[in-house]
């Protein structure tokens, strides 16, 4: 227990328990349509780390919201438990990977119970077990029934460090790191099992549209990853070599084409390198794909350029891909800035064959007679669509016709569609994944293990460099399911990616033995409708949680296509501008939160820190400040509850009730959107105002009540087990969790118009004393504008008339008062673009009115809230509507 708290762990042990007892967060299996809401679930490490805490306070927060909603909710935890850490884990503690992590998640569970996470434990997974696992295999069968398997040899990303393979979203930056240990990778020819995600690449790409919930940055990454691009494929002749296939999206630009490049590793280039010294050093020694300038190396060869019947220079260069395209391109360089540095740098021909639209590019009219005004291409490419010049019969033509136009002429040219998305591969040459469920036999070759056998369990693990099952004799040694002859079993696992593509789905039947999930219940529970985590797993987890989501659509039964219909990234967790990582020494530890503040108090510290996408700064300060409103409102409670009041229902009342209503309705619609820290701003304001109110006079005992009963629903999703307390306080028998939710309608405008008018009210009184020097003042008067002036003020904003002041002058209420009545047409005219209604004059006179104690009680002195008609001109010749006169005796 802090200092300056309450006993904490008391009251969150005793609430755990009490929950525990009750199986509160369980969700029957027999619900309809419950409302799905999902963290992305953790890899065991050991320990809880703030981005965990965060992540889970997220969804557990939106969890009972929805359940204080009255909707029926599904929050479930597991753990990603298969992976690399794990076995290197191992490996050093001289113990083996299913130990370590069944200890690990024995840990973190504790620690998420001891953060009062509402989950219901009943369906928690781990990957690692041979009960999930199996459904991997059984999966992994059922893709291969469909022709969405192949094994092949491949070109794979290989980290030395980890001793595998990398799917190509595991390779990060341009310096091409392994994402796991940050070893550079290195380029290997491998017999691989690949999954065909390209056969989705079209509809993944094009239903990420739909995808209204997800963050812009993420969908637009995934399109990205995807790549697709229209264009053409063209034949280039090369001499001695036949055809060469080029994919271009340009082929408007084929008549400035003067060079051909290579891969490295086409075909052509690799039969150079045997021959051609000069080759075989660039292939060998200087292609560096990721270098910042492009390189080559000229050869022999000539390509025919199938346009203009021009020979041109063949080059093997290393910014030609044999992954993107074909492995060949045709060189452009006056319109490619590629192509146009590696032209300067080789001493090739840069020819301009497109010019600026005059349409779109005024600027570029030819005058009449002339032809469209040639770029000057000789230090920057023109790579904009435009006019056809340079480019015989096509000249004149706007790019897309002659795109068009050049693909039907052209007898080897066609349209194609070319993507950057590749298959995934799968195989790991790691022990602690899923064993591929194939075997391998001479007479007949992979053979899948029927279903029947499944799971092909892990042998007992073997410490070892290299694949760890290949050293697994006894375990490889089997018999062909085909043949029954002898046979091995394939070594490699599967990525571990494989095993959180589905995982939502199970569970929804987590202890189902005779299929990965019940269909129909999948089909009423799914799709996850509020799914959180972190902006990394944007790409790999996610595209491919889509794409074995579509694939189980079309051939499980499945009745949805999308897995999450929202989407939030959360933000990180940083100390002093930094990420939190042990390697920086600049971890905070949740444990010794929760031990010296409570679980509570980190909770509602990071929740109202900032909206859950955006980064944020731990302050132990915060912390600090956190624990201590949580000790204050439980002290106002038990205050309340020891000694009620007797006050009256008067006009403080009414404005306590008003702010009571506004905080209900504002902070229920901020839990709608996820904006978490808007309505726990909101809940604290609300908190503010009652202690206020209590220590300013007797509170009126309903409303004074309600607000705290408000309060505490308000932060029930956040701050669950003092909220559980303080509730059982005020005399409930239920849960809160069980609570419902406080409602309250109010006309957010009128809320709004109300709030800006109370808050410049006192802002002004607190100018004219600062400015005026008044130490004590004797009594304050604050004057509502006559009622001409709201009249005049809805004229103005309403009116697109360019003599305002004549309009006003057409009433003859406004016309009366005079010059004063012109004098203010005048101020109106001047401020009209950004004029807007405010309260009328007795929703201003009422709201001044009820609000008048907090300026009573900031400046210790009487107010007095009047209309216009009760004073003076000279007094009311100032006030305005939203910005009441102000007249203080000292």
């Amino acid at each position: 227990m802090s200092d300056a708290g309450y006993d904490h762990a008391a009251v969150e042990q005793r609430w755990q328990a009490a929950w525990d007892d009750a199986d509160a967060y369980r969700t029957p299996d027999d619900v309809d349509d419950p409302t799905y809401v999902l963290g992305m679930y953790p890899y065991p490490s050991g320990k809880l780390h703030m981005g965990h805490v965060r992540n889970y306070t997220i969804t557990d927060a939106y969890a009972r919201y929805r359940r204080m909603r009255g909707d029926d909710v599904l929050h479930p935890m597991g753990w990603d438990a298969f992976g690399l850490p794990a076995e290197n884990a191992a490996k050093e503690r001289d113990t083996n990977p299913r130990d370590w992590t069944v200890d690990c998640i024995d840990t973190m569970r504790d620690q998420m119970r001891a953060m009062g996470f509402g989950y219901d434990w009943d369906r928690e997974i781990a990957t690692c077990t041979p009960e999930y696992y199996r459904w991997n295999q059984w999966l992994f069968s059922r893709f291969h029934d469909e022709d969405l398997v192949e094994r092949r040899d491949a070109e794979v990303n290989w980290c030395p460090h980890c001793e595998t393979v990398l799917a190509d979203e595991q390779v990060e930056g341009e310096a091409e790191l392994c994402w796991r240990c940050d070893t550079p990778v290195e380029q290997r020819e491998l017999e691989q099992w690949f999954l065909k995600i390209t056969e989705y690449a079209d509809e993944l790409l094009e239903d990420i549209d739909d995808l209204e919930g997800w963050p812009n940055s993420v969908r637009q990454m995934q399109r990205n990853w995807i790549g697709r691009q229209y264009g053409a494929e063209v034949d280039f002749e090369i001499k001695d070599h036949g055809p060469v296939t080029a994919f271009t999206t340009r082929i408007d630009t084929i008549h400035g084409a003067t060079f051909f490049a290579l891969a490295p590793d086409h075909p052509i280039s690799e039969e150079l390198a045997a021959e051609d010294d000069s080759v075989r050093e660039f292939i060998e020694h200087e292609a560096d794909p990721e270098g910042d300038e492009p390189n080559g190396v000229p050869t022999d060869l000539t390509a025919t350029n199938p346009a203009t019947g021009e020979e041109i220079p063949v080059y093997v260069a290393d910014f030609v891909l044999s992954d993107v395209g074909t492995g060949a391109l045709m060189a452009v360089p006056g319109h490619d800035e590629r192509d146009h540095a590696f032209a300067e740098k080789m001493g090739e021909e840069i020819v301009p064959v497109i010019a600026p639209d005059p349409e779109t590019d005024p600027e570029s009219e030819p005058a009449e007679g002339e032809e469209p005004t040639v770029p000057d291409v000789s230090e920057d490419a023109f790579t904009d669509d435009g006019v056809l010049v340079n480019s015989g019969e096509y000249s004149g033509l706007e790019s897309e016709a002659a795109r068009e136009r050049l693909t039907e002429d052209i007898e080897s040219a066609e349209e194609a569609t070319q993507y950057q998305l590749r298959d995934w591969g799968i195989s790991r040459q790691r022990y602690w994944g899923t064993p591929i469920p194939v075997v391998h036999c001479e007479d007949c070759g992979p053979v899948l293990v029927p279903d029947e056998d499944l799971p092909v369990e892990l042998p007992e693990f073997i410490n070892t460099t290299g694949n760890p099952l290949d050293a697994a004799e006894e375990w490889k040694k089997t018999t062909c399911p085909d043949c029954g002859g002898p046979a091995e079993r394939e070594t490699d696992t599967m990525d571990t990616f494989v095993d959180s593509s589905w995982y939502f789905l199970r569970y929804v039947s987590p202890d189902l033995e005779d299929a990965p999930f019940d269909l129909e219940r999948a089909n009423d529970w799914m799709p996850v409708d509020q799914y959180v985590g972190g902006i990394e797993h944007a790409v790999m987890h996610l595209l491919y949680s889509r794409f074995f989501t579509k694939v189980l659509a079309d051939h499980e039964g499945l009745e949805h296509r999308e897995p999450f219909t929202n989407l939030l990234a959360q933000g990180m967790v940083q100390l002093e501008g930094e990420k939190m990582s042990k390697s920086k020494g600049n971890v905070v530890s949740p444990q010794r939160i929760v031990e010296e503040y409570g679980a509570d108090t980190a909770r509602l510290f990071m929740m109202q820190a900032a909206q859950p996408e955006r980064d944020f700064d731990w302050s132990e300060e915060g912390v600090r400040s956190t624990n201590a409103f949580l000790a204050r409102l439980k002290e106002l409670v038990e205050d309340f509850v020891s000694n009620e009041p007797d006050g009256e229902e008067d006009a403080i009342a009414r404005y306590v009730a008003n702010e009571i209503d506004a905080t209900i309705a504002i902070a229920g619609e901020k839990y709608d959107d996820l904006t978490f820290n808007r309505a726990l701003r909101e809940t604290q304001d609300l908190t503010r105002t009652l202690r206020n109110y209590a220590s300013h006079t007797e509170p009126h005992a309903e409303t004074y009540e309600r607000g705290l009963a408000a309060v505490v629903r308000l932060l029930a999703p956040v701050a669950p087990h003092l909220a559980e307390e303080l509730y059982t306080e005020l005399g409930n028998d239920e849960f809160v969790v069980d609570a419902p939710w406080p409602t309250a309608s109010v006309d957010r405008e009128h809320v709004d118009k109300r709030r800006q008018l109370v808050e410049n009210t006192r802002e002004d009184v607190r100018d004219i004393i600062d400015v005026a020097g008044i130490e004590d003042p004797d009594a304050i008067e604050v004057v509502v504008a006559p009622t001409w002036k709201y009249d005049a003020l809805e004229i103005a904003v309403e009116s697109d008339a360019d003599n305002l002041i004549g309009e006003l002058m057409q009433e003859s209420h406004i016309r009366e008062q005079g010059d004063v009545a012109a004098d203010y047409g005048q101020d109106l005219q001047a401020e009209r673009e950004a004029l807007s209604m405010t309260l009328g004059p007795e929703d201003e006179h009422d709201a001044l009115e009820s609000a008048a104690w907090l300026i009573e009680r900031e400046f210790d002195a009487p107010v007095s809230v009047v209309h216009a008609d009760e004073v003076g001109e000279s007094v009311h010749k100032n006030a305005a509507p939203g910005r009441p006169a102000i007249e203080i005796e000292d």
